[in-house]
């Protein structure tokens, strides 16, 4: 009797999670926010990769080229009701990247599809999960809390699309400590929020030196 021929195991799919945007600019920090907490408490296969993309912009081609899905958290101009979170699914991903440019990271992400797609390595999956903001010209403020509100439901629509796709996930034991995540200490949530100072301390909207004319 012939020795049966062995069956070759189809390679798992390449999933990059990518947080995008500026926690420094208010609810423009969503999407690094929900990565991050993401991270904190789930724990994820190798063929899984979560990164806080910040504003790297076409920094993040490769990473976004080597994905066969692709799962983006933001904080998204969709004309909604502040606070109000949605999800985009494949073809319309790039145009609502594309159609209002909210901050330069938002430009150079929608730049980053383009090359992927222009190189045919765009990724098969694509699920944008946005956030409506609240406030964005905030400099050194965190989210507000109706955005904030929404970091838990928008990581439970991330993890709904990794069990349609298949790919496994666990929450860990123990959540990971401030220090060992994707930001690092210095911009751990709890801590950079408690450590803002106040208004009267620190301008929000910019030097007024530089805002008025030398008249």
């Amino acid at each position: 009797m012939e020795n049966a021929m062995p069956t070759e195991t189809a390679a798992p799919p390449q999933v990059l999670i990518l947080g995008i945007g500026n926690v420094l600019w208010a609810d423009e920090g969503f999407g690094v926010r929900a990565v991050e907490g993401l991270h904190r408490d789930y724990h994820f296969p190798g063929n899984v990769h979560l990164l806080d993309g910040g504003t790297q912009g076409l920094y993040l081609l490769e990473h976004v080229q080597d994905a066969d899905i692709l799962i983006v958290f933001d904080a998204v101009d969709y004309g909604l009701p502040p606070g109000t979170l949605k999800l985009i699914r494949d073809a319309e991903v790039p145009r609502f990247m594309g159609a209002k440019k909210m901050s330069l990271h938002q430009a150079g992400f929608e730049e980053v599809l383009a090359v992927a797609e222009l190189t045919n390595r765009l990724p098969r999956h694509l699920v944008l999960i946005g956030v409506q903001p609240v406030e964005l010209e905030d400099y050194g403020g965190s989210l507000r809390r109706a955005v904030k509100a929404q970091i838990a439901p928008a990581i439970g629509h991330a993890l709904d699309c990794l069990a349609a796709f298949g790919v496994h996930y666990a929450p860990r034991p123990v959540p990971l400590p401030p220090g060992a995540g994707l930001t690092g200490a210095e911009l751990d949530i709890d801590d950079y929020e408690s450590r803002r100072p106040d208004a009267a301390q620190a301008f929000r909207h910019g030097d007024p030196r530089f805002l008025k004319s030398a008249d």
